[in-house]
């Protein structure tokens, strides 16, 4: 990288972060492009109906909080608050505007209330353990659970628990999940899986289909971007330009991969706080199943910080090599794969 550009460099794999469950919780809001997320934003494809009929359906739900309300003088009747079920399941495909609607509920609730992968909230019960987070969480009026894993029996049961716990003390619930190890399909996303594996709960849930195609890649074509040295400064200069005080990391792409299996994945965002933009050098493809799992789970908080990466080497969308893209955990790579293209499209 060239000496001229006036900016901060910092290596990933230098970092060791730490956080306690009480910071973890303090950071339950919905990732930072869907801070201005709400119904009237969330543009449907007019050639998936069911985009407009789960539009309609969650922003129906959203007024589950409606306070009762007299209609007349003191002897008049209380009008009742919506009635229904207490939780709602967005079942679709990747890229199909799931995390929109979710963070539009969100914002639409009262507070208490909190946003989070489950991956954040099974974190969360690990370091302040099961009591103490029931405590944490009892009085919200909503959890919000975007990416709901049902590839742990043991963290599924134990969110169940918590979730059911919860919901039996008032709390609404909200959830879109990723696809099981043994659910394939092309943007499929199992509801029946789903609600068999949170058994209790499943009849809490009204789940809600929303097809179409990825809004990641409806106007991007190809592979993510590849830069030389040359390409990486011109890169780094446009985002220094933007903010005088930009922090870059640039880190070999093997050594980042390793580094993140000494970290919780729950740890990722600390990881790359106060990033601008991330430079990988030399990527290849990935063979061992575990490092393209976590590499996953770390692209999933580049994209909900949004930061850019720039990368010399392979493309980034072709490093899940092998029988990745045929295996059980085929959607999460799909995923994976369309966010990587969109943070390399700068």
């Amino acid at each position: 990288m060239a000496s001229s550009i006036p900016t901060t460099l910092v290596r990933l794999v230098d970092r060791a972060p730490n956080l306690s469950g009480a910071e973890m919780a303090a950071v339950l809001v919905p990732p930072r492009q869907f801070d201005g997320a709400s119904f009237d934003s969330y543009r449907p494809d007019p050639d998936y109906p069911s985009q407009t009929d789960a539009l309609e359906i969650v922003r129906t739900f959203s007024t589950s909080w409606a306070p009762t309300t007299r209609t007349g003088g003191f002897f008049s009747r209380q009008k009742k608050a919506p009635t229904g079920p207490t939780g709602i399941y967005l079942d679709g495909g990747f890229g199909v505007g799931k995390t929109h609607l979710l963070a539009a509920l969100w914002h639409a609730a009262p507070g208490p209330k909190y946003f989070g992968t489950f991956i954040e909230y099974t974190a969360i019960v690990g370091a302040m353990g099961y009591a103490a987070a029931v405590k944490l969480f009892t009085g919200a009026k909503l959890i919000a659970i975007d990416e709901f894993e049902l590839d742990d029996p043991g963290d599924t049961m134990m969110m169940t628990r918590l979730l059911g716990e919860l919901s039996a003390s008032g709390t609404r619930l909200a959830a879109t999940s990723n696809t099981p190890p043994n659910a394939l399909g092309e943007g499929r996303f199992a509801a029946a899986d789903f609600l068999r594996e949170i058994q209790s709960l499943s009849d809490r849930f009204d789940t809600v289909r929303i097809d179409g195609l990825d809004y990641r890649r409806r106007d991007i074509e190809g592979h993510a971007r590849v830069l030389d040295d040359s390409g990486i400064d011109a890169a780094v200069s446009a985002v220094v330009q933007k903010s005088a005080s930009a922090s870059i990391s640039r880190d070999d792409f093997g050594g980042l991969i390793t580094h993140l299996g000494t970290i919780h994945p729950s740890k990722f965002v600390k990881l790359i706080d106060g990033i601008d933009a991330i430079v990988l050098d030399e990527v290849a493809p990935l063979h061992g199943q575990t490092d393209a799992l976590r590499f996953v789970a770390f692209i999933d908080r580049v994209y909900d910080a949004q930061i850019p990466i720039f990368a010399t080497g392979s493309p980034l969308d072709g490093v899940f090599a092998g029988d990745m893209m045929s295996g059980g955990y085929r959607k999460k790579y799909l995923r994976a794969v369309s966010r990587l293209i969109a943070s390399t499209q700068y």
